[in-house]
């Protein structure tokens, strides 16, 4: 499938169609593809395009540390016309400027002062600076561990309703769990399994609880298995 200038609305609607059945442009799990991908963005898409919009919520939440952490090669899937340029949709945080020293006054200058004063000054100087550059880590927010889960859910036969089933899944709700994309894959004799992605914050939410949670819809799901698992 080609996805043309994401600029454009011809393009996001493209992208919408394309991602309709996935999580991440390439494979279950986010990667340097997503973030060339995002940048070719001139702006978030709307409700119209509810997939990418789903998508660019999802992969414009990660924090500059989390970015550069992503695998792969920064370069769109084939079939993508990323322009280059811009990066207004998700732009990474700005690193401010150390701040510099004002410059000395010349009548504040003692030429003749003695070196024990001059290395009492450097002394002081650096011991502020040591001062705010560890009050500046201090401050420094503290990384938040997500994970990518890959779930299956499968049903007691043929004759149950999926959409249903679906639909419950989704019903679930804690802080820190964001529901992806989702497909049925077959299994055998016409039966077939809901595979959903979703991503959750380590500390927050429990992936046995979770489980347990789904298989509390005892009229449509007979088990749940992790497919797959991933640190983000």
């Amino acid at each position: 499938m080609t996805v043309s200038d994401l600029k454009t609305d011809q393009g996001v609607k493209e992208f919408d169609a394309y991602i309709a059945d996935r999580s991440y442009v390439e494979g279950y799990v986010p990667s340097q593809a997503d973030l060339a991908v995002l940048e070719g963005f001139s702006k978030p898409p709307s409700d119209q395009t509810p997939h990418a919009k789903r998508w660019y919520n999802h992969i414009s939440s990660f924090s500059d540390a989390e970015r550069k952490k992503l695998p792969g090669v920064k370069k769109a899937p084939t079939g993508f016309s990323v322009k280059g340029g811009s990066s207004d949709a998700c732009p990474l945080p700005a690193k401010s400027a150390p701040a510099k020293p004002a410059p000395a006054d010349d009548d504040d200058v003692d030429l003749f002062g003695s070196d024990d004063e001059e290395d009492a000054e450097a002394a002081k100087i650096r011991e502020e600076r040591l001062k705010a550059y560890s009050e500046k880590k201090s401050k420094k927010p503290a990384l938040i561990a997500k994970s990518s889960v890959l779930l299956d859910v499968k049903p007691w036969d043929d004759e149950t309703d999926m959409a249903e089933m679906e639909k419950n899944v989704r019903t679930i709700e804690m802080d820190g769990l964001v529901w992806g994309a989702s497909k049925l894959v077959p299994l055998a004799y016409g039966i077939k399994k809901l595979q959903i992605m979703c991503v959750v914050e380590d500390e927050k939410v429990s992936i046995d609880e979770l489980v347990e949670k789904i298989q509390e819809f005892e009229d449509f799901v007979q088990s749940v298995d992790i497919a797959a698992f991933n640190k983000i």
